[in-house]
């Protein structure tokens, strides 16, 4: 009995000694408990995120056999041919219009909620303009869209609204326009716009506002009174101030609109944009090689924008 009792005295110790001597060495160099913590995430995100990035970049240099359909594993830039045809490259100039128009007006409506959020309102007025901007995130995203699909069809509250009041003339008018109109706004470019603008809106509003709190009024009530008029001060100072805010939230706004397919596919014109061509080819048509070519197009774009994006400072802005 003492053996064992001296024995099992002996293991604690030389456990405890062990535990020791393992935390003396995470104080002495941070980095090796760094990558204790970091280790496993990062692991998992080279092998899962930048594998599978890895994976579909090397597919995007396949093509397809016209005559069998099958992939045919040889290195070629055939497929980036097919890419840059006039029909897929609409495709692109499409969607990258789109996101550009759907962040500009983010931007537009964004800039007056967040100045007011970030100058006047205090206490349970912030808390009620927070509850405000994330109330819609908290909904269905599937919800969201096909609610707006009933309400900007034809029968919908929309153009029943505008019947009342005698303005569905004008909306006619303004849907026979060409590439912006069609049958009713939710098979319209205009609709797809709209429908982006309001589920991508509170992520244009929240860094435009964080960086409008952190300019301070004293500059403001400097402009003034050295004369500046109001529009002279928000050109000169405000904006240039708020500007890393505003492309914080583009970036959200910009590649959440460029790789999105379920908007467009429930509400807007038969007229593909990127994620819907990639679900396409990868799925119906079976041409993975030209998919991935086209998921290898957001990519490149977002990496020259993020550069862009950094140089304007809107990485201390999220």
């Amino acid at each position: 009995m003492n053996h064992q009792a001296s024995t099992a005295t002996t293991s604690r110790a030389a456990s405890k000694g062990f535990l020791v001597s393992f935390s003396d060495l995470l104080w002495r160099k941070p980095s090796v408990l760094l990558a204790i913590l970091l280790g496993p995430p990062v692991l998992w995100l080279g092998v899962v995120y930048l594998g599978s990035l890895f994976a579909l970049l090397i597919q995007s240099f396949f093509s397809i056999d016209e005559f069998t359909g099958l992939i045919q594993y040889e290195f070629t830039l055939k497929t980036y041919g097919e890419l840059f045809s006039a029909a897929n490259l609409d495709i692109i100039v499409r969607t990258v219009s789109m996101a550009a128009f759907v962040t500009l007006g983010a931007a537009i409506i964004a800039f007056p909620v967040a100045y007011f959020a970030a100058r006047y309102a205090h206490g349970k007025w912030k808390a009620l303009f927070y509850l405000g901007v994330m109330l819609p995130l908290w909904s269905s995203y599937l919800v969201k869209v096909y609610a707006w699909k009933l309400i900007l069809a034809k029968e919908g509250i929309l153009n029943w609204l505008l019947t009342q009041l005698h303005l569905d003339a004008l909306l006619n008018a303004y849907l026979s326009i060409p590439i912006i109109g069609g049958n009713s706004l939710s098979v319209s470019y205009t609709g797809t716009f709209l429908v982006f603008l309001y589920v991508w809106l509170p992520f244009m509003i929240l860094p435009l506002q964080a960086s409008l709190e952190r300019v301070p009024s004293s500059m403001l009530e400097a402009s003034s009174d050295l004369g500046a008029k109001p529009l002279q001060t928000f050109r000169h100072v405000l904006l240039p101030l708020a500007l890393p805010g505003m492309v914080a939230g583009s970036i959200f706004t910009f590649s959440l609109t460029l790789g999105d397919y379920i908007i467009p596919q429930i509400i807007g014109s038969s007229r593909l944009f990127i994620g819907q061509a990639v679900y396409s080819h990868q799925g119906t048509a079976g041409n993975i090689p030209l998919a991935a070519a086209f998921s290898v197009v957001p990519i490149v774009i977002m990496g020259f924008y993020l550069m862009g994006a950094k140089r304007m400072g809107a990485f201390n802005a999220l």
